[in-house]
Formats: structure tokens, C-alpha cells, sequence
């Protein structure tokens, strides 16, 4: 059997400390799971500098631990370069969409499909809000999005196949 080409994925929010790491990590245990982490590539980063080279929010490491789920990810920025490698860059809301379509724009053969992660969402919920202000009630309502999302993606883009 010939091997399938290996896919990628680039999950981003703001800051790269909230909703971006635990949609990664969701997706990464989604692939693990289905014993498919050989064909993903899996990363998330962040719009901004603001947390470069720092761990998740401590609420973020707690709702993930709560789901059984652990993450070493290190806040990184998005670069121009990630424009040219992942096959997808999946953000959490419109004004991550549009910095990273104005980014994209000015790379020269981008490759990756920039797209709203809740656009996979099938309760249609096309929004995910940055909980950072909020309390761990908002950090499991990101978790649950994020789930219904990298599933509903992952069948999509994965034709299913296990």
C-alpha cells in the first residue's frame, strides 16, 4: 500500500495561549486516536508576538488535563513561512481572519487555506470567543468548539478514512 502524502495543519488564534494550543491539542489526540498522527502535521501560533516562547494559560492546561489530554506547546508567532507549508490555517475568529488574510496576501505562492475553524462546526457556531477574560465555564465552552470542529474537519479532510 503506497503511502498517503502527509497532511498539515496550523491552528491560530491571538495569542497562541488559549484557543489555538487547545485546538492542537484536541486535533492532535483526534489523529492519535484514529492511529493516523503519521499523516498530520499539527502546530498552532499566535497573530500577535504578545506570548512568544510561553506555555498555554494555566486554565487552558486544566481543561485539556480535564480531558485527559497534555500539551507542551510553546506560544510561537505566525510567519511567513507557515503561509508556504501548511496545507490549512484554521483561526478562531474574523479579526484573526483578516490578519491572517492580509499576511497571506503578501506571500507570494501561498499555499494554505486560511479558514475560520468554526466553519466546520456542525452547531454552526462560526465564532470561537477568546475565553482569556472569562472563567473556566468559557475554557470548556472553547474545548466543546474545538472538538465538534477538528472532528467535523477532520472527516472532511481526512475523506474519513482510518
Amino acid at each position: 500500500m503506497a503511502s498517503e502524502a502527509t497532511k498539515s495543519v496550523l491552528f491560530v488564534c491571538l495569542g497562541n495561549i488559549c484557543r489555538s494550543p487547545i485546538a492542537e491539542a484536541v486535533f492532535r489526540k483526534l489523529v492519535t486516536d484514529k492511529k493516523i498522527e503519521n499523516k498530520w502535521f499539527t502546530d498552532s501560533g499566535a497573530v500577535s508576538d504578545w506570548n512568544v516562547g510561553r506555555s498555554p494559560d494555566v486554565r487552558a492546561l486544566d481543561c485539556l488535563r480535564n480531558h485527559g489530554i497534555e500539551t507542551a506547546h510553546k506560544a510561537r508567532q505566525v510567519t511567513k513561512d507557515d503561509f508556504l507549508t501548511f496545507d490549512y490555517i484554521l483561526c478562531m475568529d474574523e479579526s484573526n481572519l483578516r490578519d491572517l488574510n492580509r499576511k497571506g496576501n503578501q506571500v507570494k505562492n501561498c499555499k494554505a487555506k486560511i479558514e475560520l475553524l468554526g466553519s466546520y462546526d456542525p452547531q454552526k457556531q462560526l465564532i470561537i470567543e477568546d475565553p482569556y477574560y472569562g472563567n473556566d465555564s468559557d475554557f470548556e465552552t472553547v474545548y466543546q468548539q474545538c472538538v465538534r470542529c477538528c472532528k467535523a474537519f477532520l472527516e472532511q479532510s481526512h475523506g474519513g478514512q482510518e
